[in-house]
């Protein structure tokens, strides 16, 4: 016997295939929300923790700021009190400074040159006097600049030649001059001697014989 189907198979199959495409597409699309839903609470999870943690940082950026502040503060304090320090112990070591000056001058100065006035300002000295001849005076200054532990760096400002009456008949001739020295501190006076040892020790080393 033969069977005849008279049903619309192809329409059948389109159908049951468009049916299988929709539930494809709708699955297809809630799986698609449900993965970009949960992709989106961990990207608001972890914008809400860099939020927490950027307040954190903000607040201890804060705290840090403040600390630094009253560190400076301090450091700012801690100099002052060094300056007022410093000069307390500039002004004790001031007061002995004249008798070091007129003790150097009575040592440096030559025969034939005599102090006629002098002025201190701070610890620069201006010395006037007189002398029977340049050369004393050339003496005068490398005394100053190489033999006195308490004054350096003598300079001549002004050097001139003038007649001085010894009688009624007898005029001697003497230089006039002018002359700037500094004065140094006690604390300078001490650290000179450790500058001094500290070059001379690579000369002394240079100088010793090697070992054979």
């Amino acid at each position: 016997m033969i069977l005849i189907n008279l049903l619309p198979h192809r329409e059948a199959a389109r159908k049951k295939r468009q049916d299988i495409f929709n539930v494809s597409l709708a699955s297809s699309a809630l799986a698609g929300g449900l993965i970009a839903g949960v992709i989106y609470l961990w990207i608001q999870g972890q914008l809400a923790s860099q939020e927490h943690l950027n307040t954190v940082l903000t607040q201890e950026i804060k705290k840090l700021d403040e600390q630094i502040k009253d560190i400076a503060a301090l450091e700012a304090e801690i100099a002052a009190l060094r300056a007022r320090q410093q000069a307390v112990e500039n002004l004790q070591a001031d007061r002995n400074m004249p008798v070091h000056l007129l003790t150097e001058l009575t040592r440096q100065f030559p025969e034939g040159t005599y102090l006629t006035s002098m002025k201190q300002d701070a610890q620069l000295v201006t010395l006037l006097g007189t002398a029977q001849s340049q050369e004393r005076i050339s003496e005068l200054l490398r005394n100053l600049a190489y033999h006195s532990p308490w004054l350096t760096k003598p300079e001549l400002v002004e050097i001139r030649a003038t007649s001085v009456a010894l009688s009624s008949k007898e005029q001697r001739r003497v230089f006039s001059f002018t002359m700037r020295v500094r004065m140094l501190r006690a604390s300078e006076v001490q650290k000179a001697p450790v500058a001094a040892g500290t070059a001379a020790a690579p000369q002394a080393s240079a100088s010793m014989p090697a070992k054979q």
